[in-house]
């Protein structure tokens, strides 16, 4: 089993608190920073490292199947702790970056312990759905979805990928845009709103499933561009930092 950290490196907590019941700590392992919330890992930042060898990635990487790996407009739904954020920054590129999150706790910490600040990037504190609702400004070329909680101990999404979610966050997405989905499962994305209205899905010209060999979380991808499994792959080859022959990347993509 590949190790996150080196095993010389200790692990300290370097912030904690408790709070409406939650209980958040900040680790330190070297110069990986993490963020827990009731024990279970919420986010990995290493300012170092160009991949986190988790979910992350696979929310990243369909940004790679733009030819020119830039955005002008980026939204992301559901901060955390950055990571999304950081990876985007690093591989891709935007001009304009707004991040949405609830908890505004979380974006204390991420511009705290995680980087993330900076030209261009605009973190919001408010609830996904009340603020696409009220949003009439101009659309996005990259929407990334990463809402999730907790149900019962177990990981699911905040807000249910039903056909009236998709079709809001189609309604902010460029004529060539993309739109990126975390779902807890495999069922969970190929269940969704997309598999309920065929013409909701045929506003995209292609659809990937990304997964990574040790996770049960499956990204979905929806592009109004044509693409190809094997753009990734070579656009992967001539980045040092992410070919898999040379980088700890793992992945693996399909079409939906």
């Amino acid at each position: 089993m590949r190790r996150l950290r080196p095993a010389t490196d200790p692990v300290a907590v370097i912030w904690r608190a408790r709070r409406a019941g939650v209980d958040y700590e900040v680790r330190s392992a070297g110069r990986t920073r993490r963020l827990y919330t009731n024990g279970v890992l919420h986010t990995q930042y290493n300012p170092r490292q160009p991949v986190t060898g988790s979910v992350w990635d696979l929310l990243v990487l369909p940004a790679l199947l733009q030819p020119q790996r830039r955005f002008e407009r980026v939204l992301v739904l559901g901060v955390g702790g950055g990571a999304v954020i950081n990876l985007l920054r690093r591989h891709a590129g935007f001009d304009a970056l707004v991040g949405v999150e609830l908890e505004n706790l979380h974006l204390q910490l991420a511009r705290r312990f995680f980087d993330l600040q900076g030209p261009g990037i605009e973190l919001i504190r408010a609830d996904a759905r009340d603020w696409l609702l009220d949003y009439d400004g101009e659309a996005f070329d990259l929407i990334i979805d990463d809402l999730f909680t907790e149900v019962d101990g177990e990981p699911a999404r905040a807000i249910t990928a039903s056909p009236a979610w998709l079709r809001l966050l189609d309604s902010h997405l460029t004529r060539r845009g993309m739109l990126v989905m975390n779902f807890p499962g495999r069922r969970d994305l190929h269940e969704c709103g997309f598999s309920a209205v065929p013409g909701l899905r045929a506003r995209y010209r292609v659809a990937f499933e990304l997964t990574h060999p040790r996770l049960e979380n499956r990204i979905g991808a929806w592009l109004k561009f044509p693409a190809d499994s094997r753009d990734l792959r070579r656009t992967l080859k001539i980045l040092p930092e992410l070919d898999p022959a040379r980088s700890r990347l793992e992945y693996r993509i399909r079409r939906l």
